[in-house]
């Protein structure tokens, strides 16, 4: 059972497209709308793979690029999250992310000035002689089972979050955090372990 349809439209959904044929989902499966796959640009085949009895609600965004993936495991719940992979987030079953929450596995643009001044002219849809984008560095993420990520924390590129951890509201993730460990802050430092 899903409130998602044959035809892949969500029932009683304000958004027109159905949800991407390259997006796999399990049993179970709830998708307030199908607007949060908007952002997709991947075509390529299981560019996003869901797991059984996944609820995805309507301020989620999945922003996949080209080369992107994002796995999602079974019976976990995204509120509003931001999941941003040109490479690769895998997130894992009995998870709560909630909203405002942003997951990355890239900067998304050159660190060293230059090259950020290069990206500026790539980016600008009516500049005549834009050139390429510079190389960008990625480095997935990894979420383990049963985490609690909190309203506005911010998961940077490389980082992989134990299993039955709590990363609290407004933190940001710059480093791996281990299993049984609560984070907060920006840094996120450990406040607790059990």
């Amino acid at each position: 059972m899903s409130n998602v349809k044959q035809d892949r439209h969500v029932e009683e959904d304000w958004w027109p497209h159905p949800i991407p044929a390259n997006v796999e989902f399990g049993e179970g499966f709830y998708c307030e709308s199908a607007q949060i796959f908007r952002k997709m640009v991947s075509k390529e085949p299981g560019a996003v793979v869901i797991g059984k009895h996944v609820s995805c609600y309507a301020g989620c965004s999945f922003a996949i690029g080209e080369n992107g993936r994002c796995t999602i495991g079974n019976f976990t719940l995204l509120n509003g999250a931001l999941i941003m992979a040109e490479e690769k987030i895998e997130i894992g079953s009995y998870c709560l992310v909630s909203w405002g929450v942003g997951m990355a596995d890239s900067d998304f643009h050159p660190l060293e000035p230059a090259q950020r001044l290069i990206d500026a002219q790539a980016l600008a849809p009516y500049f005549r002689d834009r050139p390429p984008r510079p190389k960008l560095k990625t480095v997935p993420v990894k979420i383990g089972d049963n985490v609690w990520i909190g309203m506005n924390a911010v998961i940077l590129k490389g980082v992989t979050i134990g299993d039955n951890s709590i990363v609290a509201a407004g933190a940001v993730v710059t480093k791996s955090i281990p299993a049984n460990t609560i984070v907060a802050g920006n840094p996120a430092a450990v406040v607790k372990t059990f």
